[in-house]
């Protein structure tokens, strides 16, 4: 009996430094409070609604910050582990350089892609906090989800970086 070929590709793995490995897990650790939190907050909410008529005031607002904060601690792991979307159809026949090496193709444009994101979030800190923008129900100063994004998203490059480099070294053999 032979065994069927798997349906779908999995990510090539490239060695990546114990640190930068050990740092992406405590952020998506701090994703995860992160989601609990909200996930906790929103329950008790609608529990709080539905019984007394009290819903927890700003909930929303809550859960739009805790929602950013979740994703951009969780996307340096998400690169590091290579959970990234892979599009497998031109590739599940290719060989595993041909993958490093379009793997390494799509790091470099995640990295541009980090890069300009994280220029332009730093704009965003710089405008909300010299506004002194805020939530409109709980007076949260807006800027101040940014204090975790932005060192997430500095993360992320060098991730990607590390990343990139690897596939590099294992495109080329």
């Amino acid at each position: 009996m032979t065994e069927a070929e798997p349906l779908t590709e999995q990510p090539h793995p490239v060695p990546v430094p114990g640190w930068l490995v050990a740092l992406c897990r405590w952020f998506a650790a701090i994703g995860g409070v992160a989601l609990l939190a909200m996930m906790l907050m929103t329950v008790a909410s609608v529990g709080l609604r539905s019984v007394l008529g009290w819903p927890i005031p700003g909930d929303f607002e809550l859960v739009e910050v805790l929602s950013a904060i979740t994703i951009f601690c969780f996307l340096p792991w998400c690169q590091v582990i290579g959970g990234n979307v892979l599009v497998d159809f031109f590739t599940m026949k290719a060989g595993p350089r041909t993958n490093h090496a379009l793997e390494a193709l799509g790091d470099l444009v995640y990295l541009a892609i980090g890069v300009l994101l994280t220029w332009r979030l730093w704009h965003g800190a710089v405008d909300f906090y010299s506004y002194g923008e805020q939530t409109m129900v709980l007076r949260i100063p807006i800027w101040w989800s940014f204090i975790i994004a932005m060192p997430a998203m500095a993360l992320l490059i060098v991730t990607t970086f590390f990343t990139l480099i690897g596939h590099v070294g294992k495109a080329r053999g």
